[in-house]
């Protein structure tokens, strides 16, 4: 039975009605939707706004470094201190090494660009931050559904957004519903906001449909693995900012790493691997696993204990990249757009900013008496906003690691450090990162160590604490153009990739009864990391919106 005729059979869908609906319930969703709340406040007036959430609750799937800088959160709730936002661990120092395999050179502060300090920011669990943002949104009445998934767009006969549907609920694996089936739900809107984060579901959709990047250059990713660990009291130092760059990597691969020293004897630990890499056998994974052994990393995690686990794509191409913001009916905000700004490692400010800009410019075309049009004026806010000129001063700073980590640094040191930013050369990103990868008979295999259950883990041991469930009697998330192509092509020519580049063992080549090689597909492990969908080699794979489950991360 086909999605079409499970519809005509349990039609018609029930709806909704709201000024605003926001799909993602993530930091710039939520910031729309408390900056919505408040002008209606202000003004003493009404306006109906719900958010859409896929997580079992806001926040679950919240995953990022983080060290956060206030700036767009003080403009949204000034009194955030007062409200007890968990921003509780003031950065006191700041660390930059550059790694060899045995070695470490620290960069001097005074030698480091401004984009690279982090004085006056915060080291803090995004997700408990985007929790503490979601109680804000309740107090002002704003409709949260967490477990709901805007699943499908809905469009009105002139072709503009009118609304979103939520996931049909209770379809079993071979597609047909069960005793347990519900129809999605239509929440109809006068302006709809997609704030899905980094490679989002329906944002990749109405990207395409619109053409917003056409006159934007290649949205380029990294793929983000991160660890939570609690550390040797004797060894923790809160508020300790470490970033490195270097080791494991070749120095053609762009990417680096992060240890924050956060509250409670905890430790966020990561690596991020740019997914325009070219050689097919590596594997983000396990560079992060390598990079733990380093004698620079080592001692902080040794006599540790790993407490979380998870993986998610950022959007790094940064301005050049950004696509046209508004569509008729709704707009972008967030990562869904790609507002993150990769040259000081960090997104969550701009994603504030970003959605309370879209809200401003929401309202005040509610207000108007108008719907489903374009929302002109909220690029209009973000061209005078301070957020276009950080991200302009750090436009060239990924096409400038792209091309070799010394060329990169020296380059990005020059700009960033002596000219202020302030250059008058842009650079542009040229290629989409699934077609960066050469054939395996081009490439050199590497080789990674077994991991050894203390400091280094395997796939699966890390998927577990990652707190990932999907209900298993549900059709995979994880869907195929064409089945015969991770044969035919991925394996055959890129000698399989997905198996190292998914972070969560989510795809194995196993041998068939035939004895020929097949994909298998473990949609349960999935972290919702959307790298798949982004570095498949033939665009092959798409990733659509489960029901329910996935991550749940606390205090990541």
């Amino acid at each position: 039975m086909t999605p079409a005729s499970l519809i005509e059979q349990y039609s018609p869908r029930e709806s909704m009605e709201y000024d605003v609906v926001i799909g993602g319930g993530g930091p710039a969703g939520l910031s729309a939707a408390i900056r919505l709340k408040q002008l209606a406040e202000e003004k003493g007036v009404e306006i109906g706004v719900c958010v859409l959430e896929k997580g079992s609750e806001i926040g679950a799937h919240i995953l990022s470094g983080a060290v956060m800088d206030p700036h767009g959160l003080s403009e949204l709730i000034p009194d955030w201190k007062e409200k007890g936002a968990p921003l509780d661990v003031e950065v006191t120092e700041d660390r930059f090494l550059f790694l060899s395999q045995g070695g470490t050179t620290q960069i001097p502060n005074w030698l480091l660009p401004d984009n690279f300090k982090n004085h006056g920011n915060y080291v803090i669990s995004l997700a408990n931050v985007t929790r503490w943002l979601g109680q804000q949104a309740e107090v002002l009445g704003v409709e949260i559904f967490p477990c709901f998934p805007a699943a499908e767009i809905l469009y009105g006969e002139d072709g503009a957004v009118k609304g979103v549907v939520t996931g049909n609920m209770g379809v079993g694996k071979d597609g047909q519903p069960t005793e347990n089936f519900q129809l999605g739900m239509e929440l109809h809107a006068k302006y709809t906001l997609f704030c899905e984060g980094a490679r989002g579901h329906l944002g990749r959709q109405l990207i395409d449909r619109f053409k917003l990047n056409q006159k934007s250059d290649p949205q380029v990713y990294g793929i983000g693995i991160k660890e939570l660990w609690e550390i040797d009291p004797v060894k923790h130092k809160p508020g300790l900012v470490i970033h490195t760059a270097g080791w494991p990597l070749e120095p053609d691969t762009y990417g680096g790493s992060f240890l924050y020293h956060m509250d409670n004897n905890q430790v966020a630990v990561g690596f991020v691997v740019g997914l325009g890499y070219s050689n097919p056998y590596l594997s983000p994974f396990e560079e992060f696993q390598r990079y733990k052994t380093h004698p620079s990393i080592r001692p902080f995690l040794e006599g540790g204990k790993r407490i979380s686990y998870g993986a998610r794509a950022i959007t790094a191409g940064g301005l050049m990249s950004l696509p046209k913001l508004a569509f008729p009916g709704g707009a972008l905000a967030g990562d869904d757009a790609g507002f993150l700004n990769a040259s000081r490692i960090k997104g969550s400010h701009a994603a504030i900013k970003s959605g309370k800009m879209a809200a401003e410019a929401a309202f005040d075309a509610v207000q108007a008496g108008r719907q489903n049009d374009e929302l002109t004026a909220y690029r209009e806010s973000f061209e005078n906003s301070w957020l276009k000129t950080e991200l302009y001063r750090a436009r060239n700073f990924k096409q400038w690691m792209s091309k070799g980590l010394y060329l990169g640094t020296f380059m990005v040191g020059l700009e960033q450090k002596v000219m202020n930013g302030n250059v008058p050369w842009t650079l542009h990103h040229q290629h989409w990162d699934h077609e960066m990868l050469k054939p395996a008979s081009q490439s050199k295999p590497i080789v990674y160590p077994k991991p050894d259950g203390k400091l280094t883990f395997d796939r699966l041991s890390s998927v577990f604490i990652s707190n990932t469930n999907h209900e298993e009697n549900q059709p995979a998330h994880l869907t195929l153009k064409d089945p015969s192509v991770p044969v035919n092509v991925n394996w055959r020519t890129y000698a399989g990739p997905e198996e190292r580049y998914c972070p969560a063992a989510v795809y194995e080549f196993v041998k068939g009864d035939d004895g020929n090689e097949r994909l298998q597909i473990n949609a349960q492990n999935c972290v919702h990391c959307k790298t798949c969908d982004i570095k498949d080699p033939t665009q092959n794979i798409v990733w659509v919106t489960p029901e329910g489950g996935g991550p749940n991360y606390p205090n990541m």
